[in-house]
């Protein structure tokens, strides 16, 4: 036995070892800082609107620039969410929550990085863009384009000539989920600003006050980003989540009573753009571990969490790839692997500041353990794998050249450039080639669960990237690169 895992280990060009009956690639030394920029360069890639003078995408221009004038109303700007050219609003509200979460728990890092200042900009991009989308009382701009239509034509957002249909949520169809997720990104972002332009975050800071107590007055699902974005988990965790913001932002008491009070909350063992209670409760431990009235419950839940991701947790509930890697489910499963190594690595950062563990039954589960965990998913994206490739493109050994993205995948045309939709799809979808622009620092949706991939840009579950899967890796990689494990 010892000697087949020797050859396998040759084979892989890295160390393997046996874990709970899993295959592990064990992580190498990777350059986190250049993981770190490049991530920071996919989201400047997805932007939507006026680009600024200093943009770094060579091969982007602007896009949609009369988003919203069908209504009379400035919706310009934000971001594509992933290879197509619709702004939803529930994606990219969550994408600036995160991105804000990692530019406070991680300032540091960050600092040390240089990209503290690409980070607050990457912040800043989406909060102008909600800040127009919420310009009008209980009422909320909450998605761009017609996703239908949209996905008839494989064009580049610079090209575009497909409907900017505009939706919206207000008090006769409410939209619980986002309102709450983007009240979260506003109360957060306020935090993130409020050292350097005070009056910014106190406009983030109202509108977020503003957009809770309508999600909360107003309560309904809206369906309209279906079935792109069906909010399958309801909204009481969006509600729980802003309320947990702005309590951070105010620590006022009309929202500690709300979350002890009229919160719904649940152990959970997933943590994505659908599902934010793991993500409460971990914020939440560190003022139930410091004292604040009321949250004991939120540690042991965040606990919970842990123990249902853990394959060496007696109550482990996710299922791990032969190659270590976190899978729950097709399309976009990466998201779930930076999402754990997000909370695993702040948490893990929260339970040390207190000197507290994990609780698994009679196992007791150290921070250290978590940190562990969070980097060797990491190092599994970024190329200690079975496959011993990267699943970001431009970095590392083997990475993706044909990401499921409309802008990278069509040469640069000429802004008058009208594009036939009916042939866009042979010309440059279907052709079996990498693409002409490099998606720097996109992490794709990644292999199966058993470890399987192939380049293929048809196969969008497996190559298409999203921005909250790189919004989602960007504290754990900024950790790495200063404190390495």
């Amino acid at each position: 036995m010892k000697s087949s895992i020797k050859a396998l280990a040759i084979a892989f060009g890295a160390w393997l070892t046996i874990s709970n009956g899993f295959l592990m690639v064990a992580g190498g030394s990777y350059n986190y800082k250049e993981a770190l920029t490049k991530s920071l360069l996919f989201l400047e890639a997805q932007r939507s609107g006026k680009l600024p003078p200093n943009s770094r995408i060579p091969w982007r221009g602007d896009s949609a620039l009369d988003d919203g004038k069908r209504s009379n109303v400035d919706l310009v700007g934000g971001y594509y969410d992933a290879g197509d050219n619709v702004k939803y609003g529930l994606p990219m509200a969550f994408t600036i929550t995160t991105l804000a979460w990692s530019a406070l728990a991680h300032q540091a890092e960050l600092e040390a990085t240089g990209e503290l200042k690409n980070v607050h900009a990457a912040i800043r991009w989406g909060t102008d863009y909600f800040l127009k989308a919420s310009s009008k009382r209980n009422k909320l701009w909450v998605q761009v384009g017609d996703p239908n239509a949209d996905h008839q034509c494989w064009v580049r957002p610079e090209n575009m000539n497909t409907p900017r249909t505009l939706y919206k949520i207000d008090e006769n169809d409410p939209g619980t989920e986002i309102a709450a997720e983007t009240a979260a990104a506003m109360a957060a972002s306020s935090i993130v600003f409020r050292g350097n332009d005070r009056k910014y975050a106190r406009s983030l800071l109202n509108k977020a006050k503003l957009l809770f107590e309508f999600a909360k007055n107003h309560q309904g699902t809206y369906d309209g980003e279906c079935p792109f974005y069906c909010s399958f988990s309801g909204y009481n965790d969006e509600l729980l989540w802003a309320a947990s913001w702005l309590f951070m932002a105010t620590k006022r008491d009309v929202y500690r009573k709300y979350i002890t009070g009229e919160a719904i909350t649940a152990s959970v063992a997933e943590f994505s753009w659908d599902l934010k209670y793991a993500g409460a409760q971990i914020l939440l431990s560190d003022s139930n571990l410091t004292g604040e009235d009321g949250l004991q419950n939120f540690k042991t839940q965040a606990d919970n969490f842990v123990c249902a991701v853990l394959p060496d947790s007696p109550f482990h509930q996710i299922y791990i790839s032969p190659g270590g890697l976190i899978h729950l489910r097709d399309g976009a499963n990466t998201q779930y692997v930076t999402g754990t190594a997000f909370l695993f690595s702040i948490y893990s950062d929260i339970l040390a500041k207190n000197h507290q563990t994990v609780s698994c039954g009679n196992q007791v589960i150290h921070p250290t353990r978590l940190r562990e965990f969070a980097k060797q998913q990491m190092d599994y994206l970024l190329g200690s794998n079975p496959r011993s490739r990267s699943y970001m493109v431009g970095f590392g050994n083997k990475s993706p050249t044909q990401a499921h993205h409309r802008g990278a995948s069509v040469p640069v045309l000429s802004p008058e450039k009208k594009v036939d939709c009916g042939t866009s799809f042979v010309n440059w979808y279907q052709k079996n080639q990498p693409n002409p622009n490099e998606l720097t620092g996109a992490i794709v949706g990644g292999p199966d669960r058993y470890d399987n991939f192939e380049d293929l840009r048809s196969d969008s579950s497996k190559l298409e990237p999203c921005t909250y899967i790189n919004s989602l890796a960007v504290g754990p990689l900024a950790k790495l690169a200063v404190h390495g494990a």
